[in-house]
């Protein structure tokens, strides 16, 4: 059951566009935060805690960062709370936005998405709210397992809004409202696609804007699928169940025509190519033994590194992207969340609290330095940011700072 919920908190959304500027999670969702002067290595006991901030309550979201302003939230007994930061770790503001999930593996889930001076955040209890982010007044909210027929999931939905121009995207899964996409400023609708009808699987969806057809994919519960982002019109759908109906990754994607989806049970990673100008696919590769769960994927050069599990174990793994191919596996740290430098390094946060600077090489796993994150609570499931030279970890209730430049 622990590791099943493991899985679920990488849904995110994942934007493209070269007009974007939303802030999102995971930097632009793909995990790769273009940094220049970061250390190479970090001393013996790790690179320095520049400051720390005890008492975030229980959750599992990453930092956001607008305009040298850090956004983060957490539970405490059942409300859910925003924080504000200065990049000195001083609390700006603190303020309440509702019930947040606190069923099972209690705490807010998907990262906030800034976009035009309002923060958008979804509850585990499926309800959507839009925030100013300066006064941090409420100006609209939507509930969609209620507004919309949705339904909720076994741990919560957890989704970071995807915002198109004037729309934002939300995975519903109601058997008629599969996928809608609402207005930002007020939350009218604007369309709604019936999809496949499946429900949701703690993935939001990737945008991608540069085919013939500017379309979102996104894995529901039972297929991987494509809809048109004009219109919420099924372009393609591809059967991709999995034993629990969990499919928690972010797609990737090349920027020209290649998508890769991954899951932690039994289908693992499978390898499309986009073809017709979008309006369908074709399947390039498939590879059962390379199965991320929760910690992402990161693309660098021709590779792929991720952590999960094969048949045999559960391992980080480095994976040629246009064959499929494993270059090598490696468990000399226990499995987590990776994210990726602008400068070929990676940065492997376990499950257990460990915290590696590795070198992203189709050689081995090639570990530089690491260090124990040794304050916080619970589990270490919330995905680092870098920014401006400094490496932000959220663990449970405590929020850190480090010096990695």
């Amino acid at each position: 059951m622990r590791i099943a919920f493991f899985l679920i908190l990488t849904c995110v959304t994942f934007s493209l566009s070269a007009q974007n500027t939303t802030i999102q999670w995971r930097n632009d969702r793909t995990g790769i935060y273009n940094e220049t002067g970061l250390l190479k290595s970090w001393p013996e006991t790790g690179p320095e805690l520049l400051w720390h901030f005890d008492g975030l309550g229980e959750g599992h979201s990453s930092v956001a960062i607008d305009a040298d302003k850090i956004y983060v939230t957490g539970l405490t007994e059942d409300t859910g709370y925003i924080y504000i930061f200065d990049l000195n770790g001083k609390l700006l503001n603190k303020k309440a936005y509702g019930k947040e999930w606190n069923t099972s593996y209690n705490g807010s889930r998907g990262t906030v998405t800034i976009n035009d001076e309002k923060i958008y955040l979804l509850t585990g209890l499926g309800d959507l709210i839009c925030i100013n982010q300066n006064t941090l007044d409420i100006l609209w909210k939507k509930n969609i397992v209620i507004d919309f027929d949705g339904q909720n999931i076994r741990w919560g939905v957890n989704e970071s809004p995807l915002i198109i121009d004037n729309k934002i995207i939300l995975s519903v899964g109601g058997e008629k409202n599969n996928i809608v996409a609402l207005n930002k400023s007020n939350g009218s609708l604007i369309w709604s696609s019936e999809g496949k009808g499946d429900v949701s699987a703690y993935c939001s969806p990737l945008y991608i804007d540069n085919q013939q057809v500017p379309q979102i994919v996104t894995t529901m519960a039972s297929h991987i699928i494509g809809i048109e982002a004009a219109t919420g019109k099924l372009l393609w759908s591809y059967p991709y169940e999995s034993q629990r109906k969990i499919h928690p990754n972010t797609p990737i994607y090349d920027s020209k025509d290649m998508v890769l989806i991954t899951n932690g049970y039994e289908r693992g990673s499978i390898m499309f190519r986009l073809t017709n100008g979008g309006r369908s696919i074709e399947k390039v590769w498939e590879n059962d033994d390379v199965k991320s769960k929760h910690g992402g994927v990161v693309k660098v050069g021709n590779y792929i590194y991720a952590g999960g599990d094969d048949r045999s174990g559960r391992y980080w793994y480095c994976v040629d992207w246009n064959s499929g191919e494993v270059k090598w596996k490696d468990n000399t740290i226990t499995v987590g969340v990776v994210i990726a430098d602008g400068v070929g390094m990676l940065y492997c946060y376990s499950e257990k609290g460990e915290m590696a600077l590795v070198k992203a090489t189709p050689e081995k796993f090639d570990i530089v330095s690491q260090f124990p994150i040794t304050l916080g609570t619970d589990q270490h499931w919330a995905h680092p940011v870098i920014y401006q030279g400094v490496l932000y970890v959220r663990h449970g209730d405590t929020l850190m700072a480090y010096k990695v430049k």
